[in-house]
C-alpha cells in the first residue's frame, strides 16, 4: 500500500480545506486509515481515523466538530474535511494506514501502530 496526500495550502482562520489521500494497492477490511499532523518542534499527533471497511470514526478532541474524515473505497481515497480552521491547526498533515486493526480492535491514536505513511501536505492557517 502506498499513500499520497494532497490538498494542503494557506488559508485564513475560519476557512476550510479538504485534504485527500490517494491509496495505491488493495487495503483489506482490517485496515484503519488515519490522519496525523506535526508542527515544527512538536511530536506527531493523532487527528482522525476511520476503518477502511467503514463504521465508526474517531477524532482528537482538538478537532472534534470541525473536522470530518471519510473514505471512498471505489475511488481509494481517504479525505479530511477541515472547517473553522484555527492558527493552531497549522502543521504538516500525514495520512497513514494500519493494516492490522479491524474496526479499531487496537489502539489507533498511536502513530507507531501505522505501517504506511504518505509524504505529508502542509496546512498553514493565518490569523
Amino acid at each position: 500500500v502506498q499513500l499520497q496526500a494532497s490538498g494542503g495550502g494557506l488559508v485564513q482562520a475560519g476557512g476550510s480545506l479538504r485534504l485527500s489521500c490517494e491509496v495505491s494497492g488493495r487495503p483489506s477490511s482490517s485496515y484503519v486509515m488515519g490522519w496525523f499532523r506535526q508542527d515544527q518542534g512538536k511530536s506527531r499527533e493523532f487527528v482522525a481515523a476511520i476503518p477502511w471497511s467503514g463504521g465508526a470514526t474517531s477524532y482528537a478532541d482538538s478537532v472534534k466538530g470541525r473536522f470530518t474524515i471519510s473514505r471512498a473505497v471505489t475511488k481509494r481515497t481517504v479525505s479530511l474535511q477541515m472547517n473553522s480552521l484555527k492558527p493552531e491547526d497549522t502543521a504538516i498533515y500525514y495520512c497513514a494506514a494500519d493494516p492490522l486493526n479491524p474496526q479499531f480492535a487496537r489502539s489507533y491514536k498511536d502513530s507507531g501502530r501505522y505501517d504506511y505513511w504518505g509524504q505529508g501536505t502542509q496546512v498553514t492557517v493565518s490569523s
